[in-house]
């Protein structure tokens, strides 16, 4: 099977009739309002690190206009906004329980007039061609229910020269990292989700969808193939998490 079949197949409620895009907005919906928590308590902070150092891939950039698809609740708009001060930020997302809880944040922050969140989908971005200098995805490529469609589409509304990062986990493959990280993901994390988040589904569905997306040489083929150049990745925490950048 196909690294675009195994992505498209894995989904949080098997035996629903919904489809993948469906099944992901319902799924985010029921975690809203447990989802910051469970992304800072579960990686013990260490996905704050993570952002930062996929930002730091844009500041010679300078964007001036930002897209940060698969927004949810705002944190990497929030961040981007803070370490690289653009003129303007867009986050788009399916989950409009998501957004609901990111525009709260957004104006306690006071940020209204900075980050701009609505409804959107990855797959057909409702933006002119070359609108963004950067285009940031954070933990949300392997949620598309089509890759190649929205990595295309984030393709035609980056302006030439404009850049993407894409943050987004990955297997480590050294030992014992490798058996450790297996056992949190399998086990661990599907009891935390239940407890904290009361969905077992959500968490069990996170490292089923990890070790299906396509990672490393893999992915950077599919962002070549997609209309991007100068792709690169960056493996971080013993490949816990990874790093895609690449031009238009």
């Amino acid at each position: 099977m196909s690294d675009k079949a195994n992505v498209q197949k894995v989904v949080p409620y098997a035996e629903s009739k919904l489809s993948k895009k469906e099944q992901i907005a319902a799924m985010f919906n029921d975690i809203a309002f447990r989802y910051d928590f469970l992304n800072h308590f579960m990686s013990m902070g260490i996905d704050v690190l993570w952002r930062k150092k996929a930002l730091r891939q844009l500041k010679t950039l300078q964007p001036k206009q930002m897209l940060d698809v698969a927004t949810g609740t705002g944190d990497f708009a929030i961040m981007a906004n803070r370490l690289l001060q653009p003129d303007h930020i867009t986050g788009i997302d399916i989950s409009e329980g998501m957004l609901r809880f990111g525009q709260e944040k957004i104006t306690k922050l006071g940020l209204e007039n900075k980050i701009t969140l609505q409804a959107g989908d990855s797959e057909t971005i409702t933006f002119p061609d070359r609108t963004f200098d950067a285009i940031t995805v954070a933990f949300g490529v392997r949620n598309f229910e089509n890759l190649e469609k929205g990595l295309s589409e984030m393709c035609r509304v980056l302006k030439p020269g404009g850049k993407l990062v894409i943050l987004e986990f990955s297997n480590p493959t050294v030992f014992p990292i490798k058996q450790l990280y297996n056992l949190y993901f399998r086990y661990i994390t599907p009891l935390l989700g239940k407890w904290i988040a009361k969905s077992q589904a959500a968490y069990s569905y996170l490292p089923d969808s990890v070790k299906a997306f396509p990672q490393g040489q893999v992915m950077c083929n599919i962002l070549t193939n997609t209309g991007f150049q100068s792709v690169t990745c960056k493996t971080l925490t013993f490949g816990i998490c990874s790093i895609y950048c690449a031009t238009r």
